[in-house]
């Protein structure tokens, strides 16, 4: 480990006036500090994932209907557009956009108006993924705990080309 170097033919008088050098091997603490970065850096997660979790509807509902009063449905389409509908579908279509008093306004309303309101969120083939990210945070802001994620289904297609939307 560590070696104290005398000149040759020095006698023990010699050695008190002058000073021995001193030679480390830092061979070791190098092996070792290489031996703890590789355990630390090999056990250690770097990166948890965030996941945010979705309910997504059950084919086997059981219980009692829910009131179509309290279900808002929210079409997903292109350019960041916001179509919507308060109950069953009709030609009552609102559209609005992803800004500040777009859709946070209409779920803030629609929240005071609606105990407990179930929103139905129905993106387009046309919308993009950013959207639906930006829908469920406008759920966190606004509060709504109940809202699942569906398929567009025959009749909405219908009412979306009726309304010349789609």
């Amino acid at each position: 480990m560590a070696n104290l170097n005398q000149a040759p033919g020095r006698g023990e008088n010699d050695l008190k006036r002058n000073r021995l050098s001193v030679k480390i091997d830092m061979t070791p603490m190098v092996d070792l500090a290489f031996i703890l970065l590789t355990f630390f850096v090999l056990t250690t997660s770097l990166v948890k994932p965030f996941v945010v979790d979705i309910t997504m509807p059950d084919e086997r509902i059981e219980g009692a209907p829910l009131n179509q009063n309290r279900v808002l449905t929210v079409f997903l389409g292109a350019n960041d557009k916001i179509y919507w509908y308060k109950g069953l579908p009709n030609t009552k279509t609102g559209v609005t956009d992803f800004s500040k008093n777009g859709i946070r306004k209409v779920l803030t309303e629609q929240k005071r108006k609606i105990k407990k309101i179930y929103v139905l969120i129905k993106p387009m083939e046309t919308s993009k993924y950013k959207n639906v990210v930006d829908i469920l945070d406008e759920f966190v802001i606004t509060d709504i705990q109940h809202y699942s994620i569906t398929s567009m289904s025959p009749e909405d297609e219908h009412l979306l080309r009726s309304l010349a939307l789609h």
